[in-house]
C-alpha cells in the first residue's frame, strides 16, 4: 500500500497537487493524508488577535481548518470515487515542517505531494517558502507540482545523476512503481566533461539498473559543466513529464536548494519535480 501525505493551504495550487496525486496513483492501493498545519495562520491574523484572546483565535482557526479539510476530503471522494483509495484528514496547531516530519515517521509515509507554491504564489520563485522548507528538511521523497500543471500520464522521466551516492532501494522502488503503469521511459542523465565512470559510479549505476529493471532505461551522457542549464535544455528538447533528482550532501539538488536566493535559478520548472531525499538534515 502506498501512503501519500499532501499538505494543503486550501489554495488552487494545493488542490491541483491533490488532483495530480490521485490521478498518478490511481492504479495503486493508496492512503492519502490531507494535512493542514495552521499555527502560522493564528499569528498572521493580527486583526482577529486584536479583538480576541489567543485561545479564542486558535479555536476559530482550528474549526475553520477542520471544516476545510472535510470539504477537501468530500470533493476528492465525490470526484474520483476510486475503491483503491482511502482519505484521511489531519488538522494541527503546529508548523508545516514539524507536522510533516512527525506524520512521515508515524504513518510511514512513502511520498509527500504538494504544489510548488501556495497562497502567496510569488511567480518570481521556482518554489514557495513552504515547499522549499519541506524539500530541505523533511526526510521523505517530495513530488512538487507546478501551478496550473494539468495531469498527464508520465511517459518520459528525466533522472540526472553523477552516480556518486548509494541509492535507497525504497526510493528507487517508488520511482519504479510510478513509471511501470505508464510504461514510462527513464533517462538517466550523467552530466560531465568526462565519459568515464569510476568503480564506485559503475556500482551505483548497476544498482539503479537492477532496481529499475522492469522499466525502459536510457543511460545518457551530456558533456557539459553547466548542470542546471543542461537539465533545463534536456527537459525542453525531450518532452519530459517528470524531473527526478536526489537531495543529498554535495548533490546537484543541494547546490540548487541552498543557493542564497532561489529566484536566481535559471531552472524555472514547469513540470512535476520528484526529489528523492537521501539524508537527514539538522
Amino acid at each position: 500500500m502506498r501512503k501519500i501525505l499532501i499538505p494543503t493551504d486550501f489554495s488552487e495550487n494545493a488542490m491541483n497537487a491533490i488532483n495530480y496525486a490521485i490521478d498518478l496513483f490511481k492504479y495503486k492501493v493508496s492512503e492519502f493524508y490531507f494535512m493542514h498545519a495552521y499555527q502560522d495562520d493564528i499569528y498572521a491574523n493580527e486583526a482577529l488577535l486584536a479583538k480576541k484572546t489567543l485561545d479564542d483565535v486558535t479555536a476559530i482557526i482550528s474549526k475553520k481548518s477542520e471544516e476545510q479539510l472535510k470539504r477537501t476530503e468530500k470533493i476528492a471522494n465525490s470526484i474520483y470515487n476510486n475503491p483503491k483509495h482511502s482519505f484521511h484528514i489531519i488538522s494541527s496547531n503546529s508548523l508545516l515542517i514539524d507536522e510533516a516530519d512527525k506524520i512521515v515517521d508515524q504513518k510511514n509515509i512513502d511520498i509527500i505531494v504538494m504544489g510548488t507554491r501556495g497562497k502567496t504564489n510569488n511567480s518570481r520563485l521556482t518554489f514557495g517558502s513552504h515547499t522549499l522548507q519541506v524539500l530541505k528538511y523533511v526526510q521523505c521523497p517530495v513530488l512538487a507540482i507546478p501551478e496550473n500543471y494539468k495531469y498527464t500520464q508520465p511517459k518520459h522521466i528525466l533522472f540526472p545523476t553523477d552516480y556518486m551516492i548509494p541509492y535507497k532501494r525504497r526510493e528507487l522502488k517508488l520511482l519504479h512503481e510510478i513509471a511501470v503503469p505508464y510504461r514510462a521511459i527513464i533517462d538517466m542523465l550523467y552530466i560531465s566533461k568526462s565519459n568515464k565512470l569510476s568503480s564506485r559510479q559503475e556500482d551505483n549505476r548497476a544498482f539503479i539498473e537492477s532496481e529499475l529493471g522492469k522499466n525502459k532505461i536510457n543511460f545518457k551522457i551530456e558533456n557539459s559543466k553547466h548542470i542546471i542549464n543542461t537539465i533545463y535544455k534536456y527537459i525542453k528538447e525531450n518532452s519530459t513529464d517528470i524531473l527526478v533528482m536526489v537531495n543529498t550532501r554535495h548533490s546537484f539538488l543541494e547546490n540548487i536548494l541552498f543557493r542564497s536566493t532561489i529566484d536566481e535559478l535559471s531552472l524555472n520548472l514547469d513540470i512535476p519535480f520528484l526529489a528523492l531525499q537521501n539524508m537527514r538534515r539538522y
